[in-house]
This record gives structure tokens, sequence and C-alpha cells, in this order.
């Protein structure tokens, strides 16, 4: 037996990184490929502007000339010192059940880590809060989604064989629809929109979105700043992300509450047609025909929507605001004939978020974790 560790170097080597993830669930029926082309940008250099506030090296392990293992090793300068540590994040991290192969990809970002002074290594997380994040340890019988990691039982065993520990866990739910707005919710939604001097904004052409855009990830910075190892996006991380994700989005499951006085953004509700079973159609490629798998599902009556994003502002926080989001929400669920929402990960300590499904059928049906190990 011979195993590597190669750092990546090449635009051929990271093709081969990426695409190992998909080669590794091939067979696997609840794993969801990522694009690779995306994929290709968040972790290039050139491209993701994120890299103007942190530092990343990237290995793959080969067995016997054969890849057996991927994981990137990445710094946020800006998180480190908003929340005064030297951590290094593992992410992007992929390997067949064999010990020797994950132990050589840790160490190998350990040492990278040491020279760089950090003091701990925790993950997995990405760049940023939108990147994908936390290790999958309940729900490995359950469908993915496009928002987060799938992986095999055997991951979360060599995390804690290493000697890593819980850092964070996140939740997930599905929330089932209901066949009318819960009646509390409705009075609740009417009574902050007066109070506060609200106002539900809607579109009908994708143009009417674009003075908005901005302004939700303004939003979104404010609403995500006290969670798990947040830094808020730069202004040209709020570009990359606007010209990435507005032109895909479907007008009629986005909701923008805005105060009337100033046009602010107080909250945003974004969700998305569950596009599990087309990314799987697609096996990672847009062309020739992953594009119409994903449009005709974006375009479809989804029975699974995503909840892909919220956000509210602090100073709106736990007053109601949730509940005149889900007033207009629901109804539009309810005419596309959705069964049920995925939560995607919510942090298992924020209390005030899970609380807002208490008026709905739910069922947890994963858990997912960052794990932590000091170096």
């Amino acid at each position: 037996m011979n195993i590597e560790i190669k750092e990546v170097k090449t635009k051929k080597e990271l093709r081969e990184f990426v695409k190992f993830n998909i080669e590794l669930y091939k067979d696997n029926p609840y794993h969801v490929p990522n694009l690779i082309d995306e994929e290709m940008m968040t972790l290039s250099k050139d491209k993701n502007p994120a890299f103007d506030n942190c530092e990343a090296v990237y290995f793959l392990a080969y067995k016997d000339g054969k890849i057996a293992g991927r994981i990137a090793g990445i710094i946020v300068h800006e998180s480190n010192k908003i929340w005064n540590q030297k951590n290094v994040r593992f992410g992007f991290v992929d390997f067949i059940d064999d010990e020797d192969v994950v132990n050589r990809l840790f160490d190998a970002v350990i040492v990278w880590a040491k020279e760089k002074g950090m003091t701990a290594i925790h993950g997995p997380l990405g760049f940023t809060d939108l990147d994908h994040e936390g290790m999958l340890i309940e729900g490995f019988d359950q469908m993915g989604t496009m928002a987060t990691i799938y992986n095999y039982p055997y991951y979360p065993k060599h995390l804690e064989r290493m000697g890593f520990i819980k850092d964070q866990d996140w939740n997930e739910y599905k929330i089932y629809i209901p066949n009318e707005v819960p009646e509390k919710h409705q009075r609740i939604g009417n009574l902050v929109q007066k109070k506060y001097g609200l106002k539900i904004m809607k579109f009908k052409k994708r143009k009417e979105i674009w003075p908005y855009a901005y302004k939700i990830f303004e939003t979104l910075n404010a609403a995500f700043t006290p969670l798990y190892g947040f830094s808020p996006l730069t202004s040209k991380q709020i570009d990359y992300y606007v010209n990435m994700y507005i032109p895909l989005l479907r007008l009629d499951l986005i909701t923008i509450i805005i105060r009337e006085s100033d046009d602010a953004v107080v909250g945003f509700g974004i969700t998305l047609p569950n596009l599990s079973h087309a990314m799987r159609k697609a096996k990672g490629f847009l062309l020739p025909f992953g594009i119409i798998y994903l449009l005709k599902t974006l375009r479809s009556k989804p029975k699974v929507v995503d909840l892909y994003v919220t956000g509210i502002l602090p100073e709106y926080q736990n007053k109601g605001i949730n509940a005149l989001l889900f007033n207009d929400l629901i109804p539009e669920y309810i005419r596309l004939g959705t069964e049920y929402a995925e939560s995607n990960p919510e942090l298992a300590t924020n209390n005030s978020v899970q609380a807002q499904w208490d008026y709905f059928k739910r069922e947890h049906h994963k858990t997912r974790r960052a794990f932590i190990k000091h170096i």
C-alpha cells in the first residue's frame, strides 16, 4: 500500500479535486452533486473575492496511484479577528474509509496551519456562511439538498477517532405546509406590519428586485453577525453573490419586507424549489442537459421547497417579523401544491429560529456538526 499527499497546484488538479466528490458518491441514492464549474469558481483564487481576506490550500490523497481523498485548509482572517481565534477551517473534505488516508489528509492541513500560526482546526466550513458547512451525523437515509453536505456515516467516526470534538451543531427540519395560514401567525403579522410601518414587497419582473439585491445582503450581514464563525461579506463578495444568485431566483417565492419610511430591507425570505433530483440528474454538469433539468424544476410546481435563506435585522428579531414573512409565503406554497419545506441547517443553539416552527407539523430529520481540535 502506498499513500501519497499532493498539494493541488494546477487547474487540472483542481478539477480532479472537485470531481472526486462526485465519483465517491456516484452510487449513493441520497447524495446531491455540486455543479463542477460553480465549485471550481468558489475554489479559484482569481475568481472568488473571499480570497481578499482568506488563504487556502488544497490536498489530494492518492492510494496506490488512485485518488482516495481530498481536503481544503482555509484561514478566514476576518473571522479569526472578530472571534479572537487562530483557527484554520477544513472543508471540501471527502475520503474513502481508510484510517491512513484520513490521517495523512488532516496532518497535511495541520502542518500548513501551524506554519501560519494557527492553534486549532475546525469544520467542515467554507470561505463564507453561504458555502456548505457541517458534517452530517444523523439523517444518512435522507436526501441531501443543494445547500448542504452529504457524507457517509464513517466520516464523523474518523473525526472522533482523531480526537475532534463537537464545536457546534445544526438541526434540519421538514416543515409540513398547513392548509391555511395559522390564525395566530395572521394576527401577529397584521399587528407588526401596522406597528412598525412595514410593507411586503413582491415582484413580477426580475428588474424590479435589483434595487433591493444589495440591501438583502446588507440585512443578511446584520442578521448573521452573531452566528457561529460568521464574518460580514465585503462589497466585492456581495456583488459576486448578487450576480450569481439573483438571476436564478423564482420571483413568486421571494418575500421582502421593507420599512416604508426609508425603504430599508427589514427582513427577507428566499425559497427555491428543491433541486436535489435535478442536480442528481445533472451529475455535476450544466451542459448539455443539466441546465434543462434545473430550469424545468425551477419553473415547476414543486412538492418540496428549500427555505434557502432568511434574514431579519437584529432590532426586529423576536418581534413577529417571521410571521409576516410566512403569512405571505404559505399561500404561495399552498397554491403550488407544496407538501413540505426543507429548513436547511439551523444552529441548534438558535432557539428563536427553531421556535418559529412551533405552529407547524415538523420533523427533525437531519443533524450536522462542526468539529474542532486544538493543534
